[in-house]
């Protein structure tokens, strides 16, 4: 048996992104029902809102589901303890200190996953008792690594160092891209930005509609004095690289960033001022689809990709 889908108790060995202003409980619970592992993301949830999407997504689904923490988010303590009383089993972390609420989170019986960009801190999440890693390479959309490392060379890299269960992320939303990371090491792969474009996305339909019309170049990480992210090449990106010709100061950058702008890309669907963060896979994103139909799909690619594979002789 695979050991991602032994883990989570799931079908498939696809994890959805626990993406900001995307991952709400509609979507979490799809791809559940479809065989995945849905996550809602806490990040852009203030704690009563995320208490109601937990609720919502138990009503949604009888399918096992979990819930994505970046470890900065300022209510972090209410947030464990929500998650904690509303039974939660499965919570991945990002953005942090694995040691900090790992064995917290252990003792209460919670399936833990750490997100990482590189196999040092892959090393440090093993340490810290994890149940298995993201493993994420520079190519995915929203917040990523420094170091641009790339999921092709991250994910053989994290493999040779870890004991524990590997998923996949960044630049994979297909079955051939699923079955490449596992051929590499992975034991299942992470989904964002095919899931953003979906019909169950919380997502604006201005970005879903910008996702499917991206072509490849249209995305660049950025902002790396703050935390480099991926975005798509709008006209508040355009005001950034303006700002970067005149050697900003950090305090400069948050000026500019100000308050919500991801909230204003993706949720409230302004294009020109807000921040739209995306993978550079959109490029092969052409259509919104509802989730079951994207997990098939992929699926279906994937068995085909092994068939063909398998007919190799040098």
């Amino acid at each position: 048996m695979n050991r991602i889908t032994q883990l989570f108790n799931i079908k498939y060995p696809i994890v959805q992104g626990g993406m900001i202003w995307n991952s709400g409980y509609k979507l979490a619970s799809a791809v559940s029902d479809a065989g995945g592992l849905g996550l809602i993301g806490a990040g852009s949830m203030y704690p009563d809102v995320l208490r109601e999407h937990i609720q919502k997504c138990k009503k949604a689904t009888n399918k096992p589901f979990g819930v994505n923490i970046p470890m900065l988010y300022p209510n972090i303590e209410e947030i464990m303890k929500i998650v904690v009383e509303e039974d939660v089993k499965i919570v991945f972390t990002s953005a942090g200190n694995p040691k900090t609420w790992t064995s917290f989170l252990k003792e209460k019986g919670i399936t833990v996953v750490h997100v990482v960009s590189s196999s040092i801190f892959a090393l440090k999440a093993q340490e810290a008792g994890v149940d298995a890693i993201v493993a994420e390479g520079f190519e995915a959309g929203g917040h990523n690594g420094r170091d641009e490392t790339t999921t092709l060379t991250l994910i053989p890299m994290v493999k040779e160092k870890i004991q524990i269960p590997i998923i996949a992320a960044g630049g994979i939303a297909t079955g051939r891209g699923m079955l490449a990371a596992m051929i590499l090491g992975a034991d299942g792969v992470q989904v964002g930005s095919r899931f953003a474009a979906s019909i169950e996305s919380s997502a604006h339909n201005n970005f879903k509609e910008t996702i499917v019309n991206i072509k490849e170049g249209d995305t660049q990480l950025t902002l790396k004095e703050l935390a480099p992210v991926r975005l798509v090449k709008n006209k508040f990106y355009n005001d950034v690289q303006a700002l970067y010709e005149k050697c900003p100061s950090k305090e400069d950058l948050v000026e500019l960033l100000g308050r919500a702008r991801a909230k204003k890309g993706m949720f409230e669907g302004d294009l020109e001022e807000g921040e739209l963060e995306i993978g550079q896979i959109a490029g092969l994103i052409h259509e919104i689809l509802p989730v079951e139909q994207i997990v098939q799909e992929m699926m279906s690619d994937f068995r085909d990709a092994c068939q063909e594979k398998a007919t190799f002789e040098f």
